[in-house]
């Protein structure tokens, strides 16, 4: 069971836990519900009336399901998925008395050292951003203000809440260029110090998906990934999921394209990061 009596003497029976996700396509999501078996998709409508997702399109929150789409042609697709699903389920099957939401935002194809940064600037923006409204996104920002709503939303309603980590998976376009990519660990200890500090959780846990691709400059890809390993031996309370760093990737399963995780990895990463979770708020 999660354990927040150390950070709050609210009854946690009204409490609603709050998980906060960010990233890009791997956070999006290509998994195919219609792949999940029948008692599968029976344990998510069973737990869908206490956890709600807000997506980032939107301040409304709904119960925890898939997203319909136009159909995916690359993935034969129109109820997508992504990490959100199991991991409110593995949270919400752990707490069986408890309320959760959701708070998601996520782009394809963006960086932490662009769009992503707490500390956005257009010139860096431009630098690794594809395309003119990827330059102009602010995506922490507009994570930290749906957030905010989310949050207002819950006090409106006479909710009480705790925010109980983040999840986080994101880093392939930030092995384009050697600048984004040698410093990915720090500026991934920036990204989570900016979401600590503003809303004063000092010690807030946080679980990271370490990237796998191979995608941008030469050797790129592995600054990354290595990025992850730093950032987890010079912060507290994080866990990075380890994945394993060629292709067949039998860890967390991907589409023929090598880059997007399909219904089984979508399914083993979601459930990892709720885990990781529940252990980090054990402690």
């Amino acid at each position: 069971m999660l354990d927040c009596r150390a950070q709050s003497k609210v009854d946690l029976k009204k409490d609603v836990y709050v998980v906060l996700l960010g990233g890009q396509s791997n956070m999006v999501g290509f998994g195919n519900y219609d792949q999940l078996d029948d008692r599968t998709k029976a344990r998510i409508e069973a737990i869908s009336n206490r956890v709600a997702l807000s997506h980032y399109k939107g301040d409304k929150a709904s119960p925890l399901s898939y997203t319909k789409i136009k159909l995916h042609e690359k993935y034969n697709l129109t109820k997508r998925f992504g990490p959100e699903l199991f991991l409110g389920l593995t949270l919400a099957e752990n707490n069986p008395n408890q309320e959760f939401l959701l708070i998601k935002t996520a782009q394809g194809g963006t960086a932490l050292y662009g769009a992503w940064n707490p500390n956005w600037s257009a010139k860096q923006a431009k630098e690794i951003e594809r395309g003119e409204q990827k330059q102009n996104m602010k995506l922490y920002e507009n994570h930290i203000n749906q957030i905010k709503a989310q949050l207002a939303r819950l006090k409106a309603e006479g909710k009480s809440y705790k925010i109980i980590g983040m999840a986080w998976m994101q880093g392939e376009n930030d092995a384009k260029f050697e600048a984004s990519a040698s410093n990915y660990g720090k500026n991934l200890g920036v990204l989570l110090s900016s979401y600590r500090k503003e809303f004063n959780i000092p010690n807030m846990p946080f679980v990271a998906g370490q990237t796998n691709s191979h995608y941008g400059m030469k050797g790129g890809s592995d600054m990354v990934r290595q990025g992850f390993l730093d950032f987890e031996k010079s912060e507290d309370n994080v866990v990075v999921i380890k994945t394993v760093r060629d292709s067949p990737y039998t860890d967390f399963p991907k589409h023929p394209d090598n880059v997007h995780y399909n219904t089984e990895g979508q399914k083993n990463l979601g459930t990892a990061f709720g885990n990781a979770l529940i252990q980090l708020n054990s402690k």
